[in-house]
């Protein structure tokens, strides 16, 4: 049995309700489901825009609308399905044009508590897993400087960041409460396809095909890349832990590299001239992180692996999905 088939494999026939399915890491972590032969449920809130992204990453389920800012009913759809457990990939503000704090809070922390009260009345009981998976963010932990452990004191500076955090101890909170198994999984630097177009790699890919200059910052901030692919994976490894209390995993390489030497190397990958990286152009943003490695013993303690996609190889994939794609290969 393969490493796919070993972390894949206990998913086939299990309902799972992925929230965020449509959005740039749901993608791929429903079309990993969908692979391994779970009975999937996709809630969205623009079904014709949804299909689009799943007929393109070949993702099939049962395609339903939900709007979450609508609690009573996330409460009744998870009660109707009753699923194993729930990949909670939903999220507000990664895109800057979402900006309303009272919609942040709500989606990014209300909504755990939402989801565990209904799980402990309504899910299935023959899970031995985690019976909620919850993507958090890096900016949780925001001003905090030194390596970077789950139980470093966070000090968010964005509302991104004090939502996800008021979300992760919400989700903490209550799974001890109601007895529940739920890990937040903290992430980093993710790329690869279905990123906003605005991004980093996808502007790049854009120069490609244009010969246009990129704008840069120095480049000089150093981050965790992680590659969408491992993301995906590392999140279905997680789901499967059968121990409870794990509250919060670093979803991360542990290795971390400079904004420039990232650039630099998925410039080489895509065949852009190093000349036509203008860095220094524009400013580092005031919320960039500035701290040291990030810790992965967790994440390798509790199931025996760590992403191992290397920054020239996810950039490479991330161009022939893009190569081979007829959709955007922006994140909805």
């Amino acid at each position: 049995m393969n490493s796919l088939d070993a972390y894949a494999e206990p998913y086939k026939g299990v309902r799972v309700l992925v929230l965020g399915a449509a959005g740039f890491v749901g993608r791929w972590t429903a079309r990993r489901l969908c692979a391994a032969g779970a009975d999937l449920f996709l809630p969205v809130r623009d079904i014709s825009a949804a299909r689009l992204v799943f007929d393109e990453f070949g993702i099939s389920g049962n395609v339903h609308r939900l709007d979450l800012l609508e609690t009573a009913r996330v409460a009744e759809f998870v009660g109707d399905i009753r699923p194993a457990v729930i990949f909670d990939l939903a999220g507000y503000g990664v895109d800057r044009t979402e900006d309303s704090e009272a919609i942040a809070f709500r989606i990014n922390a209300q909504l755990p508590e939402i989801l565990c009260s209904a799980m402990m009345k309504s899910a299935a009981d023959n899970w031995s897993g985690q019976k909620i998976v919850r993507t958090g963010t890096a900016l949780e932990y925001g001003a905090a400087t030194g390596d970077l452990e789950e139980n470093s004191t966070p000090d968010p500076t964005t509302v991104y960041g004090r939502s996800n955090l008021a979300g992760t101890l919400s989700l903490r909170h209550w799974s001890r409460k109601f007895g529940q198994k739920c890990v937040t999984a903290r992430l980093f630097s993710v790329y690869g396809a279905g990123e906003h177009p605005a991004r980093l790699l996808p502007t790049l890919i854009r120069s490609r095909a244009t010969g246009e200059a990129v704008e840069l910052t120095s480049g000089t901030q150093e981050r965790d890349f992680v590659y969408v692919e491992d993301v995906a994976e590392g999140l279905l490894r997680l789901g499967l832990m059968s121990i409870g209390n794990c509250d919060i995993v670093n979803l991360a390489t542990g290795v971390l590299t400079t904004v420039r030497n990232f650039t630099e190397s998925a410039a080489d990958e895509l065949g852009i001239s190093r000349k036509r990286l203008k860095f220094g152009a524009l400013p580092t943003r005031p919320e960039e992180m500035r701290h040291g490695t990030v810790s992965v013993k967790r994440l390798k303690d509790l199931v025996g692996w760590l992403p191992q996609t290397t920054i020239a190889e996810g950039v490479r994939k991330t161009l022939e999905f893009a190569l081979n794609s007829n959709f955007s290969q922006s994140g909805t």
